[in-house]
């Protein structure tokens, strides 16, 4: 299926737009990204520039039975995924963002987690979540939950700008964060 390219002046006009959650009551694993990119936003869709690995990944990982596209977000609510970003801004790249709004992302994020209670909050980006959280030393990995019945984990952004991690890595820290809650889901993992 090939995806619609956005044309330079809808890339500028997505600066002003927001994305919408991808969200529900229950979720097996929230995945929150850092903020929309201007592709993701001319498009409409979550991790919706080329080049993006989150699905890749999600599939790699055993999470989708196949291999979605970003038109497809809305179908990972069918297997208890959902989507969401610290901040609702949009930029062009990430490092755009002040500190302050990452702080006060995180309190916005923070009532959709208590509201929609899923069972894993899955960060994706270490640098954001260390300056909304104010966890300076935080590393990869599974975190001290302020969420009652909520684990929290932060795995690495999926961005192809993201030099530090492979395809292959990305899926096993992916897989490891869900495994939990794919075991006792409808969807089990498949071995890769």
């Amino acid at each position: 299926m090939s995806q619609w390219k956005p044309t330079p002046a809808e890339l500028v006009d997505a600066r002003d737009n927001t994305l919408p959650d991808v969200i529900a009551p229950g979720l097996r694993v929230l995945f929150c990204g850092i903020n929309p990119g201007v592709y993701s936003t001319a498009v409409g869709r979550h991790f919706g520039r080329p080049g993006n690995r989150f699905w890749s990944t999600l599939y790699l990982a055993g999470l989708t039975p196949r291999l979605l596209t970003p038109e497809e977000d809305h179908e990972l609510l069918t297997w208890g995924f959902g989507l969401t970003n610290i901040v609702a801004r949009t930029t062009t790249v990430a490092a755009d963002l002040t500190r302050e709004e990452l702080r006060t992302g995180q309190m916005v994020l923070d009532a959709k987690v208590r509201h929609f209670a899923p069972r894993v909050l899955a960060i994706l980006g270490i640098s954001a979540y260390r300056i909304a959280f104010a966890q300076p030393r935080a590393k990869i990995g599974r975190q001290d939950s302020p969420y009652p019945n909520t684990d929290l984990w932060v795995l690495p952004n999926p961005s192809g700008l993201n030099a530090h991690y492979q395809l292959a890595d990305l899926a096993q820290w992916f897989r490891i964060a869900c495994a939990v809650t794919v075991a006792s889901g409808s969807l089990k993992a498949r071995h890769v």
